[in-house]
């Protein structure tokens, strides 16, 4: 008999620094890196989950109008076996001088070049979707800065 997948209803911000790097973040007791965010509480819409996760783990208080929604994705949960995440996903770009700190259960913050994201941290399944897609949609451009 298979056990059932639980559905996680999350919120995740591909966050794009001054440079152009992304922010990733790695949660303590854990070794995959995945974007800010976290689970939306009940009766909590993504947005104002989005921007609660991003004060309670980085510590900076955004702007609703900063936040641009990138769609929906699912992937397996990366630190919960039998779980399953759907993620409303956003594109929040930090200003120059925007100094996120690792907070709450936060161990580590990373930044990565968004197009050679691999090397040396291992991702989420869902960071992996969502830079592929940020890759796709910004093919020929900049990075997206």
């Amino acid at each position: 008999m298979t056990t059932p997948v639980t559905t996680l209803r999350i919120v995740a911000a591909v966050v794009v620094g001054a440079d152009g790097r992304h922010l990733l973040v790695r949660k303590r007791g854990t070794t995959s890196y995945m974007q800010v965010g976290g689970k939306i509480e009940p009766g909590e819409a993504p947005v104002p989950a989005l921007l609660r996760e991003f004060q309670e783990e980085v510590g900076l208080a955004l702007d609703p109008e900063r936040v641009a929604p990138l769609g929906r994705f699912g992937a397996p949960a990366a630190n919960e076996p039998d779980h399953h995440v759907d993620a409303h996903a956003f594109l929040v770009r930090l200003a120059p001088g925007e100094r996120p700190r690792a907070l709450a259960e936060l161990e580590e913050l990373a930044w990565i070049d968004p197009s050679a994201p691999m090397a040396p941290h291992p991702l989420a399944p869902l960071s992996l979707d969502l830079l592929a897609a940020w890759h796709e949609r910004n093919a020929g451009h900049d990075g997206g800065s």
